[in-house]
């Protein structure tokens, strides 16, 4: 443990955030899982509405530091051929 004031107050601030961010991530991938099991029951309409509240996570993930730009860009590239190809095969 630090002795320091500023270095004992660094180690609450970064666990704090690091609890913060572990929350963030697991939101999305909470959403991520959903979607994939709407995908893989075939519920194209109930996916597409899921798929954009998705999106829309993974970029505030994105604005908040939680993924790198390029991660979260995989992550919806992804999930969006997924999405497609149930589509195209009905």
């Amino acid at each position: 443990m630090p002795n320091i004031k500023s270095a004992k107050k660094r180690v609450l601030v970064n666990t704090k955030k690091a609890n913060i961010n572990k929350s963030e991530k697991s939101e999305v991938k909470t959403y991520i899982k959903n979607l994939n099991a709407l995908l893989d029951a075939g519920k194209i309409e109930e996916a597409e509405a899921v798929f954009a509240k998705t999106m829309s996570v993974i970029d505030k993930a994105v604005t908040k530091g939680i993924f790198a730009k390029n991660t979260a860009a995989n992550k919806k590239s992804g999930l969006a051929k997924k999405l497609n190809a149930l589509k195209a095969a009905k």
